[in-house]
């Protein structure tokens, strides 16, 4: 708790224009300058990249309509459910696959040999096993899912300490107690950096997901777009894609500095 403050107490000394989210945001202001000098000036023309005021207002004006509201929810739940289904059968295969020979022989190869299938291929085998409705959305978006997060969480495992693995069969731990004293624990790291791959997979495979004859969603408003040239609205969803991602990354990036806090003690100890 004393390490927690004193780092916010050190946050809040370190000059405005040294802090790094700031320094941070120096970057993708100076690209929308440039973008707004760009398109203003005529230099691209309107219709292939309009200007960053354009596209808010293009903004502006679909979230006026309802549509931005309705689209994300939709969007989101379909993201929500394709990244719980991929994780959670992530989390257990890659469990059942590290721990054993049997799991590591019947289960690895053949999940290694789907991991090189491109996402897109797979559309018109899931269209014709699943239909044009929500379901093939979803699983696709959990296959995107599934792969970041099982390689990470079956290399976190492996490489844990032998010694550690030794100590929970001396103190006759049951499996369970094992995976939440131990392997969940010492996994941890590797684990969390599945999970902020997989989310970011989760809205890229959403994308590719919304393609399949969406009614409704963000990709539908973008494709909707397209339809009639509105090159304004499409990057304004392609954006709010972005932000989508970056905003579910920096909430796992909160949720691992409070949960590998032990970590940093344990470095800083280390270094005394």
């Amino acid at each position: 708790m004393l390490e927690v403050r004193d780092t916010a107490t050190n946050e809040r000394r370190t000059p405005l224009y040294r802090r790094p989210g700031l320094l941070r945001a120096l970057a993708p202001i100076a690209l929308l300058a440039l973008w707004q000098i760009v398109s203003s000036n005529g230099w691209v023309s309107a219709k292939k990249l309009p200007a960053p005021s354009v596209v808010l207002d293009a903004g502006l004006e679909i979230y006026r309509s309802g549509q931005l509201g309705d689209a994300l929810l939709i969007s989101g739940q379909r993201a929500l459910f394709g990244f719980l289904l991929g994780a959670g059968l992530a989390l257990v295969l890659a469990t059942v696959a590290a721990l054993g020979k049997v799991g590591e022989y019947t289960l690895d190869p053949p999940l290694q040999m789907i991991r090189t299938i491109p996402l897109f291929g797979l559309i018109p085998l899931f269209i014709i096993w699943f239909g044009i409705g929500e379901e093939p959305k979803i699983y696709l978006i959990a296959l995107g899912v599934f792969f970041p997060l099982y390689l990470n969480t079956y290399s976190g495992i492996r490489q844990l300490d032998p010694k550690l693995l030794e100590l929970g069969r001396t103190l006759q731990l049951t499996l369970v107690e094992r995976l939440g004293l131990l392997i969940v624990p010492g996994a941890l790291p590797q684990i969390l950096v599945g999970v902020r791959q997989s989310l970011g997979i989760a809205w890229l495979s959403l994308v590719v997901a919304e393609q399949i004859n969406a009614s409704a969603g963000l990709g539908f408003v973008v494709n909707n777009a397209r339809e009639f040239l509105r090159t304004d609205i499409v990057i304004f969803g392609l954006l709010i894609y972005s932000l989508l991602g970056l905003a579910t990354d920096a909430i796992v990036r909160a949720l691992e500095l409070r949960a590998l806090r032990w970590r940093t003690s344990v470095d800083r100890r280390n270094t005394r």
